[in-house]
C-alpha cells in the first residue's frame, strides 16, 4: 500500500513524517503532473516563469516538474512554484523515459528539445514537437500563431503586438493576467549584493544607476555603444547623490575596463566574475538599470527594478516591463533585423542618442522611492 504519488514520498529512505503510506493521514497526492520544457537562453527561461501563476490558477492540484540547461538552472533553483527541477543530461533522460505526465508544456524551438516533448509520455502535450522529418511544428493549434512569429519576419517584427508572455499563455490556452516574473534570490546573495555596492562607495541615501553594458554576441547591435556609456555617467555623476554601476560579466569584462577607464573614476566597476545569483543580488541593489535587451534586463524586471531598455536589432513589443520602465527604439528603417552581422555606420545603436538615454534616466529615477 505505498503511495508513490504522494508529495512526501521519497522512496530510498523515509518521508518527514517518518511512518508507512498505509493509514497515514498526511497523504496528499501530486495531482496534475505537468512537465515544462524550457532550456535556453536564461533571459528566455527568466521570461517564461509567468506561466507558473496561470497554470497554478488553472490547476491549483498540481506538481510541476521543469526541465532546464544547467546555465539557467540557479534561475528556478528556488522557485516556489517548480516541485522538481531537473537538469538537461543523461540521468534525465532516463528519467523521463519512464515517467509519465497529464501536461507536457513544451516551448522550445530546438530539436533536442521538442524531440523530448514528443518521446516523453504523457495525455496532452502543448507548445512546440518534433516531426518526423526531424523539424519542429506546433503541436496544439493554440500554439499555431506563437510558433508562427519563427517562420515570418513581417508576422515577428511588424503585425505582433504581443509581449512574449501573451504570446506563450496564448499557446498553453491559459488566461494572462499580466502575470510577472518568479524570481526568487535566497537573502544571502541579497545580503552580498548590498555589501558590494557598499564597499564601493554607495551610501543609505544614494541612488544607484547600472549600467548594464553587454548583450550577448548572438545578434549585433543588442548592446548600446561604449562612447554613450561614458557621456552619459559623465552626465549623471553631476546630479545629486547619485552613483553609477557597471554591470556584466566575463563577456564585459574588457568593455566595463574602458568604460572605467576613460570616465575617470565617475562610475564603479562591480565585477565580472560573479555567479548568476550574486549578479542577482547587485542588481537588487540599484535603483535604476540600463540595458540592452539581455538577461540582465529580464533580471531587472523580475526584481522590480526601474528599467531602461535600449533596443536596437530586436522586438520591443515583446518585451514586458509590467509599467516599471521605458523602452527607447531606434528609428531606422532597418530595424528591428536579428541579423548577426551589420554592415552599416549608422545602425540603430548609434542612432541613439546620450540626451534621449539620459532623459529618460532622469524619469525613472523620479518614481524611485527613498
Amino acid at each position: 500500500m505505498i503511495k508513490f504519488d504522494c508529495v512526501y514520498y521519497l522512496g530510498e529512505k523515509p518521508c518527514k513524517f517518518k511512518r508507512i503510506c498505509e493509514g497515514c493521514e498526511d497523504y496528499r497526492s501530486m495531482g496534475v503532473r505537468i512537465l515544462v520544457l524550457k532550456h535556453a537562453a536564461m533571459g528566455d527561461v527568466l521570461r517564461t516563469t509567468p506561466v507558473l501563476h496561470g497554470l497554478k490558477r488553472k490547476y491549483p492540484h498540481s506538481h510541476i516538474t521543469w526541465v532546464t540547461d544547467p546555465s539557467a538552472a540557479d534561475l528556478l533553483r528556488y522557485n516556489p512554484f517548480v516541485d522538481t527541477l531537473l537538469l538537461y543530461d543523461i540521468s534525465t533522460l532516463a528519467r523521463l523515459a519512464v515517467e509519465e505526465f497529464d501536461i507536457i508544456i513544451s516551448l522550445d524551438k530546438e530539436q533536442r528539445v521538442a524531440a523530448l516533448a514528443m518521446t516523453t509520455t504523457a495525455h496532452e502535450k502543448l507548445g512546440v514537437g518534433l516531426s518526423p522529418f526531424g523539424t519542429v511544428y506546433p503541436l496544439n493549434i493554440d500554439a499555431e500563431y506563437y510558433f508562427s512569429l519563427g517562420l515570418s519576419d513581417e508576422i515577428k517584427f511588424f503585425q505582433n503586438r504581443k509581449a512574449y508572455q501573451e504570446l506563450v499563455f496564448d499557446a498553453l490556452k491559459l488566461d494572462y493576467h499580466k502575470d510577472d516574473y518568479v524570481l526568487e534570490v535566497p537573502d544571502r546573495f541579497l545580503e552580498f549584493g548590498r555589501k558590494r555596492l557598499e564597499s564601493l562607495g554607495v551610501a543609505r541615501n544614494d541612488i544607484v544607476i547600472g549600467l548594464n553594458t553587454g548583450a550577448g554576441g548572438i545578434f549585433a547591435n543588442k548592446d548600446w555603444t561604449t562612447e554613450g556609456y561614458i557621456e552619459l555617467i559623465d552626465r549623471l555623476t553631476h546630479e545629486r547623490h547619485v552613483k553609477v554601476a557597471l554591470l556584466g560579466g566575463k563577456a564585459e569584462k574588457e568593455k566595463n575596463h574602458e568604460i572605467l577607464s576613460r570616465s575617470k573614476g565617475k562610475a564603479f566597476d562591480t565585477g565580472s566574475d560573479n555567479s548568476l545569483l550574486e549578479f542577482s543580488g547587485i542588481i537588487n541593489g540599484c535603483d535604476v538599470v540600463v540595458t540592452g535587451d539581455t538577461l540582465g534586463m529580464h533580471i531587472a524586471i523580475a526584481l522590480k527594478k526601474q528599467v531602461l531598455v535600449i533596443f536596437g536589432s530586436t522586438c520591443s513589443q515583446e518585451i514586458e516591463l509590467y509599467d516599471r520602465g521605458e523602452k527607447i527604439t531606434p528609428e531606422v528603417d532597418c530595424a528591428p533585423c536579428y541579423k548577426r552581422v551589420c554592415e552599416k555606420e549608422v545602425t540603430c545603436m548609434t542612432s541613439t542618442t546620450v540626451g534621449e538615454v539620459y532623459d529618460a534616466v532622469k524619469r525613472l529615477m523620479a518614481r524611485v522611492n527613498r
